[in-house]
């Protein structure tokens, strides 16, 4: 489908000017109307009528009184994060995580469900609405904007299609339409990576930084990038897919089913195989953690052989990107003690010169919660754009139609 971009009339500019307001309140509030002005450049009495017309809707709210230089004290405005809720969502193989979040992305409150042996997208599909609808059954006096759904794999953003599942084995499943028929709110849909990097960029290490990138472990690798201050999708919403860098041609078979993957190596399945052919037994992940833990040299080898290869695939990265600031996460960042000394050594050494030591690294190990408070970011930063395509589906929006 092409997309035209709506001409430059009076309503278009409005609203650009309405987002670019809102947006620099969320990020340098409490601001004064004179500092918005100056950021924006745009006249004082622009912003006065649409602070006031936010104001005016809930939106925005007077915080308190600025330090005065010379004359009255400037009223600084501050976002109203009471203003609505949005809902993110996580979806993996085994399980969906919702929290429904103010505007801020503060979690007010979280469910989980687990996925029946049934993975048809009209069964996940079903599941995932159920659990939405306990959540809005709870807090059906307030306003909720939209939901923001993360999962792994290729997903065309704009048309709101999952391309490609790795772990549900899904391919070209249009999923925001579905969600959409079935509850009746705009969606956005995009990789789970992807949803933490944004939440970085808002919220985390990532504020105030234009190029960082992020990498996930647990049941797979991946990676999000966030470069000259935008998240980096790639053509098709497949980029970043840094754990199906090939390490080992022959090596072993990975979801994707290619082989030699990172992921088929260094991700939490790969470890617990080599441990299960090392000690003849099936392992949790907790196990084998804390066996290592314990001094077992076996175990111990296995953990640091693999922070020795994920170490070589991120100073590819990292010579290729060369960011300020790497973050290392997910649910596997629990056993990062266990790979972290190798993984570092292995970096620094195949780092070009100076590359390592002029970067940042950031350690954080997220839980579900954390990845459904970045699914929530997504609709949220929807929330904040102007609608700039005349053929694209209306979505959720903060802007105000018909206001100046």
């Amino acid at each position: 489908m092409s997309l035209r971009l709506r001409s430059g009339n009076r309503q278009l500019i409005r609203e650009i000017n309405q987002s670019l307001v809102l947006s620099l309140v969320r990020d340098h509030g409490p601001i004064s109307r004179t500092d918005i002005a100056e950021a924006a450049h745009l006249s004082l009495a622009t912003v006065s009528g649409i602070t006031n017309a936010l104001i005016d809707h809930g939106l925005l709210y007077e915080h308190e009184a600025g330090v005065s230089t010379g004359g009255r004290r400037p009223i600084l405005l501050a976002l109203n994060p009471q203003a609505g809720l949005v809902i993110g969502v996580k979806l993996t193989e085994t399980q969906i995580v919702a929290a429904l979040t103010d505007l801020n992305a503060e979690v007010i409150e979280q469910r989980a469900t687990t996925l029946s042996g049934d993975r048809r997208p009209e069964a996940v599909v079903q599941a995932l609405t159920d659990l939405v609808e306990q959540l809005r059954a709870t807090h059906h006096e307030r306003k909720i904007f939209g939901i923001g759904l993360g999962m792994a794999g290729v997903i065309d953003r704009r048309q709101g299609i999952l391309r490609f599942s790795p772990f549900l084995q899904w391919r070209n499943v249009p999923l925001r339409h579905a969600l959409e028929q079935r509850l009746n709110l705009p969606v956005v849909i995009e990789n789970d990576v992807n949803t933490l990097t944004m939440a970085e960029q808002w919220f985390g290490a990532g504020v105030g930084i234009n190029d960082f990138l992020v990498v996930t472990l647990g049941r797979g690798i991946g990676m999000g990038m966030v470069l000259n201050g935008h998240l980096y999708r790639g053509g098709c919403g497949g980029g970043g897919e840094f754990g199906h860098l090939t390490m080992v041609p022959d090596g072993p078979r990975c979801d994707c089913g290619k082989r030699g993957c990172l992921e088929a190596l260094v991700a939490e399945p790969a470890i617990l195989r080599r441990m299960q052919n090392a000690f003849e037994r099936e392992f949790s992940m907790d196990e084998a953690v804390a066996l290592a833990r314990h001094g077992d040299t076996t175990a111990q080898g296995i953990f640091a052989a693999a922070g020795r290869t994920l170490g070589m695939a991120i100073a590819d990265l990292v010579n290729i990107f060369n960011p300020p600031l790497l973050v290392i996460g997910g649910e596997g960042a629990r056993m990062l003690d266990l790979l972290q000394e190798p993984l570092q050594e292995t970096l620094q050494a195949h780092c070009f010169n100076g590359f390592f030591d002029d970067m940042r690294l950031v350690v954080e190990p997220w839980g579900d919660d954390a990845w459904a408070r970045g699914a929530a970011s997504l609709m949220l930063d929807e929330l904040f754009r102007p609608d700039l395509y005349r053929d694209e589906k209306t979505r959720a929006s903060l802007i105000l139609p018909n206001e100046g």
